[in-house]
C-alpha cells in the first residue's frame, strides 16, 4: 500500500472536481478531499448517488460540496463549455481534477467485441475525459498549484487478453497523461499523473471478477493515501508519473 500521511488541512481552500463521484473510489476520494478542507465538485450521471455523498460530507461538517449531474456518455461540446463557465463564475479557478469515471464494457476476445461496444467504452473513458480535462485547463492554470489525476489500470500498462476496449482505453489514458504532463512541464503550475487503484472492493471490480471474494480486497477508503498525496502540495513538482495505490 502507498504510504503517506496527510495533514488535516492539506487541501484547505482548494476547489477539486471528481468525476464518477457518486460511488466507489470516486465517492471515497470526494469525501476524503472534503475531510482535508477542499470544496469538492461532485460530478456524475446519477443525481441520487451524488446527493448521498453530498449529505455525508455536509453531515461531517466539511466544506459544502457542489452536486453536478453530468452524463459523460451523452454530453455535447457546448455542455463542457457551460460547465467550465459555471465553475469560473462560482469559484474563479479550479485546483484539481480527479478523472475517475469509466466503464469496463464487455470482457471478451477482440474478434467478438462489437464496434458499438468498443466505441462506447472509448467515448466515456477517453473522449469525454479529454473533453473535460482540456476544457478545464484554463481554469487549472489560474491556480497556483493544480493537479490532474488520471485513473489507470494494470491492463493499461501491460496488455492482457480479453480486456478489450477497457484495456485500450487505459493505455490511452496513460498516453494522455504523459503528453499533457510534458506540455505543462515548466510552462504552467499544473501537474498530471496517473493512479492504478489495483484490486479494490467496488461494484466495478465485482462485475469484472464475479468469482472473486471481495473481502480479500481493500475498501476504497484504504487506498486514499496516494490520492491525497497527488492532489495536495506535497507532490508539487511530481509530474508525468504512473503510481500504484497498492
Amino acid at each position: 500500500m502507498f504510504e503517506y500521511t496527510a495533514r488535516p488541512d492539506l487541501l484547505k481552500d482548494r476547489v477539486i472536481l471528481v468525476t464518477g463521484a457518486g460511488r466507489g473510489i470516486g465517492a471515497a476520494a470526494a469525501k476524503c478531499y472534503a475531510a482535508h478542507g477542499a470544496t469538492v465538485l461532485l460530478l456524475g450521471k446519477t443525481e441520487e448517488n451524488l446527493s448521498a455523498v453530498y449529505d455525508a460530507i455536509e453531515a461531517a461538517g466539511h466544506p459544502q460540496p457542489v452536486v453536478i449531474p453530468f452524463n459523460l456518455e451523452t454530453a455535447l461540446p457546448h455542455q463542457y463549455d457551460e460547465l467550465a463557465a459555471m465553475i469560473e463564475t462560482e469559484f474563479g479557478k479550479i485546483d484539481g481534477v480527479l478523472n475517475n469515471a469509466s466503464i469496463i464494457g464487455p470482457r471478451t476476445p477482440a474478434e467478438q467485441l462489437s464496434g458499438e461496444n468498443f466505441m462506447r467504452v472509448m467515448h466515456i473513458n477517453v473522449n469525454a475525459m479529454f473533453m473535460l480535462t482540456s476544457t478545464l485547463l484554463p481554469l487549472l492554470k489560474l491556480s497556483s498549484d493544480a493537479s490532474i489525476i488520471f485513473t489507470s489500470s494494470s491492463v493499461g500498462r501491460k496488455g492482457r487478453a480479453y480486456w478489450g476496449a477497457y484495456g485500450v482505453s487505459k493505455f490511452a489514458t496513460e498516453g494522455l497523461m504523459q503528453g499533457l504532463a510534458d506540455e505543462l512541464d515548466g510552462v504552467a503550475p499544473v501537474r498530471a499523473n496517473s493512479i492504478n487503484p489495483g484490486a479494490t472492493r467496488t461494484d466495478m471490480r465485482a462485475h469484472a471478477y464475479p468469482g472473486e471474494n471481495p473481502l480479500n480486497n481493500p475498501l476504497p477508503d484504504d487506498i486514499m493515501p496516494v490520492y491525497l498525496y497527488l492532489m495536495g502540495p506535497d507532490s508539487s513538482g511530481v509530474n508525468g508519473q504512473a503510481f500504484d495505490a497498492q
